[in-house]
């Protein structure tokens, strides 16, 4: 079988597509050659590799249809237009480029993106040129429209290898689950033999594998040869080649490893491949968030005793959170612990983690709170010993949220099911959201919680408020009667009122003051507390949290500080938006016309956007130029203020000058594009160009985005057949279609931009067939026939709702 490659592939992979090739360049294997002796077992061999070749290529192009979906919604909101006319406009930008849609598609969603992977892509087209835009780009976005649309973690390896490492030269690739027992289970694979993942869907904790390497690094690590390094691994009797294991984690945890096999010694890394697989590790980690391993995790596999596999479906199936304990027996043969084997789908850790790690790992490890007298470890060891199921409505459960101890009530069933212990909880609504709550309030407003018992004198703090008062984690906590030593003098009596509120009040009590630390920094800090009373009404502890608020109080300092410069600010903003008035009326008046043009009177009618700070860059233009023909165009540059006013001068003037050349409009569009994309500074529009002969009352037309015009004629009324081209600046060179219309004596031609019609309840398309029903109705004028009356009426009964400008030229024939 031969294979194509796509710009910068150096390596492909035998019997998978070529992931730099578009889609419908990729080709159906049909398995090994059958003879004709095989038999019924050949043609049933050829039937499997020819579904299985199917179902890669129906994968392929479900992957790249999500991408294809993702640009042209881009388009959608750039060009404003339909989805069919966003894909009609794909497929001819990517003609026009000499680039597959799947390619462009990639290309422009980097373009449209500010994450890992635009940066990547934009870094190669700088580094390489233009070549290498479609094979990063395409690669990535590709392997993460692939890992997005998994359904499983072994999909996910799979889109990986095939769209982003095998073009690297890569043969294999692992995902590894990371657990808080410090084993690992293989959560994907993809490349190696069949009965690889089998062999090693589990590693126990203190195996020493390219994987653990890097775990316990918490760094990218690098194997030349994976023999060489004497690491026993997956696929090590196959690919003893290079390896590189990446840490894959998300919100600065790690959940993971990737790891990457090569068949040879490991390729030199540039830095921008170490990015790729940086990019790809952080795919692994949402991964592992999104697909819960569940039956991927060898600890919850199906194992072959069929009462447990009995059990394990019977908890699947409940909707309940269920955990399938398995004792941990010591020397006397009494449980020392539990593992907890498994737990179903419907399980929610009430202090807000992930399943996966809580399968697998030990109960007091995953809940140490649970060995108090009479809580559910006792209950758990007493089901297992006697085999009497307990329950309870409510049971007190508890577990630890950074030092925190967070408690909340479940009704509780335990039952014996043979050798293992089988939980089902039934948790108080909002939980887990509380506990998740709670993890990232503290860890973004450095909120430190505490707890003192006044009695025994314990305190209990949380690692975040040793981080506050600068204190290592070994320290001992300062006593509240103790604060006003570590507070700055002047605050002192701040704290004094606090703890009046408190102690002698029986209030909750909040204040702020200024720590003094050990280290000479300063913090502003804001403590909020509340006593806890006994039976007797004494106070017995305080528990409460300090707030590191320095950087609201150095805000607060700023904004005051520059309030006279804001106040500035905001004046020199205002005056901007007059300025861009004024230029704007300036260079076109609300009003103006008619005037006659040859046989032609034109008659124009600006409405500026309702606030002053909206002036757009809607702009027109009609002149007589010297080869005796009518220039008529109108356009729209995108955005607002100063540079949209500026942007439209710059435009209206440039196609002005271009249309000295005698050029046709299509041409002229095309130039201006040009300048658009080259010349300003990010500046995107629409316009509709037209040339008007007098002498044979011809009109040639092009736009770029922008709705055609509409011709009224005889009463009735028509848009123009519409002429394909992109909008003006959104790449470097374009094409633009030319149409042809023969105008008649009282013809009268409308051009207009869209805030005329837009509205945001409806179609383009129903805003203009709304258009044409006004142009059509009767109505009573003014003076019978006159332009500008026709133009009034426009304005008045159209409706459109946004606070767009306005732009409309009428030019009729006489």
């Amino acid at each position: 079988m031969s294979t194509s490659h796509a710009p910068g592939d150096e390596h492909s992979v035998d019997g998978r597509p070529d992931p730099g090739l578009p889609l419908p360049e990729q080709r159906l294997t049909s398995g090994p050659a059958t003879s004709e002796g095989a038999g019924a077992v050949g043609r049933l061999a050829g039937t499997v590799y020819r579904l299985r070749d199917q179902l890669q290529r129906a994968q392929a192009e479900a992957e790249g249809r999500a991408l294809v979906d993702l640009a042209s919604g881009i388009l959608v909101e750039r060009l404003r237009c339909s989805p069919v006319e966003a894909a009609a406009q794909l497929e001819s930008l990517a003609a026009q480029a000499g680039l597959s849609t799947l390619e462009l598609a990639a290309d422009l969603v980097n373009q449209a993106t500010r994450d890992d992977i635009a940066e990547l892509a934009r870094g190669f087209v700088a580094e390489a040129g233009q070549p290498a835009r479609a094979s990063v780009g395409l690669r990535l976005r590709s392997a993460e429209a692939g890992a997005l649309a998994a359904g499983d973690a072994p999909a996910v390896a799979q889109s990986m290898l095939q769209h982003a490492l095998a073009p690297l030269g890569a043969v294999a690739v692992a995902i590894w689950a990371a657990h808080g027992d410090q084993s690992l289970s293989l959560a994907g694979s993809a490349g190696f033999g069949d009965e690889e993942p089998a062999r090693w869907r589990h590693v126990p904790p203190g195996v020493p594998t390219p994987a653990r390497q890097a775990l316990d690094n918490r760094a990218t690590t690098r194997y030349d040869t994976l023999a060489g390094a004497g690491l026993p691994s997956i696929g090590l009797r196959e690919l003893s080649g290079g390896r590189i294991a990446v840490p894959a984690g998300t919100g600065g945890r790690i959940v993971g490893v990737l790891e990457i096999c090569w068949a040879e010694a490991l390729p030199a890394q540039s830095q921008s491949i170490e990015r790729q697989v940086q990019v790809l590790a952080e795919l692994c980690a949402i991964a592992l968030e999104s697909h819960p391993l569940g039956e991927h995790d060898p600890r919850a596999k199906r194992p072959a005793d069929p009462r447990l596999t009995e059990l394990l479906d019977l908890t699947d199936g409940l909707n309940d959170p269920c955990l399938v304990l398995q004792p941990l027996l010591d020397a006397a043969d009494t449980p020392a612990d539990f593992v907890i084997r498994h737990v179903n789908t419907s399980f929610v850790d009430f202090a807000g983690r992930p399943r996966n790690m809580i399968a697998g790992a030990l109960l007091l490890d995953a809940y140490p709170l649970v060995a108090e007298p009479g809580g559910l470890f006792d209950k758990v060891e007493h089901v297992l010993a006697t085999g009497e199921p307990f329950r309870a409505e409510r049971m007190r459960l508890a577990a630890v949220v950074d030092t925190v101890p967070l408690t909340t009530q479940a009704q509780v069933s335990i039952s014996r099911q043979g050798a293992h212990v089988l939980v089902v909880l039934r948790l108080e609504d909002g939980t887990p959201k509380v506990a998740r709550l709670l993890q990232h309030a503290q860890r973004l407003g450095r909120i430190g919680g505490f707890e003192e018992n006044l009695i025994t004198g314990d305190i209990v703090w949380n690692d975040t408020l040793f981080d506050l008062h600068g204190l290592p984690p070994t320290a001992e906590p300062v006593p509240l009667d103790q604060l006003a030593a570590h507070v700055h003098p002047d605050d002192a009596h701040s704290i004094g009122r606090f703890l009046r509120s408190l102690l002698h009040h029986h209030r909750p009590a909040s204040t702020a003051f200024r720590l003094q630390r050990a280290d000479s920094v300063a913090r502003h800090i804001r403590v909020v507390a509340e006593p806890v009373l006994d039976e007797n009404a004494r106070v017995t502890s305080v528990r409460g949290a300090y707030q590191d608020v320095s950087a609201q109080h150095w805000t607060e300092v700023a904004l005051a500080a520059t309030r006279d410069q804001l106040a500035q600010s905001q004046q020199e903003t205002a005056e901007r938006n007059r300025l861009a008035l004024r230029l704007q009326h300036a260079i076109m008046p609300p009003s103006h016309g008619p005037v006659d043009l040859h046989n032609l009177s034109v008659a124009v009618r600006y409405r500026p956007a309702e606030k002053d700070h909206l002036v757009g860059g809607d702009w027109y233009d009609a002149v007589a130029l010297p080869s005796g023909q009518v220039l008529l165009c109108v356009g729209d540059v995108a955005g607002h203020g100063i540079e949209a006013a500026t942007g439209m001068v710059a435009l209206r003037n440039a196609l002005r000058g271009l249309a000295t050349t005698g050029a046709g409009p299509a041409q002229l569009l095309a130039w201006l594009n040009t300048v658009t994309h080259h010349l300003t500074d990010n500046v995107t529009a629409t316009a509709v160009c037209g040339l008007y002969d007098p002498a044979s009352r011809r009109l040639r037309w092009a736009r770029a985005g922008h709705l055609p015009p509409v011709l009224l004629r005889g009463g009735k009324a028509a848009a123009l057949p519409k002429v394909s081209g992109i909008l003006l600046g959104a790449v470097g060179q374009a094409v633009y279609e030319e149409g042809d219309t023969q105008l008649e004596t009282g013809d009268t031609l409308l051009m207009y931009t869209d805030g005329l019609i837009e509205r945001r309840d409806r179609s383009v398309q129903d805003s203009l067939e709304s258009l044409l029903q006004v142009a059509r109705a009767p109505r009573q004028l003014g003076r019978e026939g006159h332009l500008e009356d026709q133009l009034d009426h426009l304005l008045r009964y159209t409706n459109a709702d946004t606070d767009d400008d306005t732009c409309l030229i009428g030019v009729t024939v006489r």
